[in-house]
């Protein structure tokens, strides 16, 4: 992977989204369910979203995840400045060219990685132009969540993963499973739901994310 130069601006594709259709900072604050002086901070690049706060600002704008991360050549987006050590610099090679392939092979060392709050990290191991779906290997630290807020999250789409290090407990509707290595869960992601780490080790999983089509 050829060095990047620059961050992704995805606060300011958020912004975008947000603006293109018209939506007020307080509306979709509203919407998502959080505050609007934590929506601005997303938008300015001053703070990064969770999980399951990414996910409902997504839906509520009704784009994809994917189109954060890939640059639009019609669409004159303004840079916006990462926090330090959170969204690296990686990153902005995926999105300066959409039908991009990664892979056949992707090395650890050439992974596009993404840190969002409250302990998690993911890690994009491949993408086939064409395709909506996210490859990644997710990372929850101890103390780590998807939500910050302790909420469940839903979403479009499908998930399957396998926890391959750590113990991961998941919430899926009424129920709480808990995670060892080798254990698979696949589920509707518009069933609410949540992750969680409560040990003293990260817990690390290959997880696959289909979005509707």
């Amino acid at each position: 992977m050829s060095p990047a130069t620059a961050p992704p601006a995805v606060g300011a594709r958020i912004r975008q989204a947000r603006l293109a259709r018209g939506t007020s900072v307080r509306a979709l604050a509203r919407e998502v369910g959080v505050s609007a002086s934590l929506i601005s901070q997303i938008e300015t690049g001053k703070s990064q979203p969770s999980v399951s706060t990414l996910y409902a600002i997504t839906t509520a704008l009704g784009i994809s995840l994917e189109s954060l991360f890939v640059a639009d050549e019609t669409a004159a987006v303004a840079p916006v400045a990462a926090v330090p050590g959170t969204v690296l610099q990686a990153l902005a090679a995926f999105a300066a060219d959409p039908g991009r392939r990664i892979g056949p092979l992707v090395t650890p060392g050439e992974r596009e990685v993404l840190e969002l709050d409250s302990g998690v990290v993911w890690e994009r191991l491949g993408h086939v132009p064409g395709t909506d779906v996210d490859f990644l290997q997710v990372t929850y630290r101890p103390g780590g969540a998807s939500s910050s807020s302790g909420g469940l999250m839903r979403h479009a789409g499908t998930e399957y993963g396998c926890l391959t290090s750590g113990e991961l407990i998941l919430t899926l509707g009424f129920d709480e499973y808990t995670l060892h290595p080798g254990d698979a869960v696949c589920f509707e992601s518009t069933t609410p739901h949540r992750y969680r780490n409560d040990g003293d080790v990260p817990a690390v999983g290959v997880w696959f994310v289909f979005s509707d089509t």
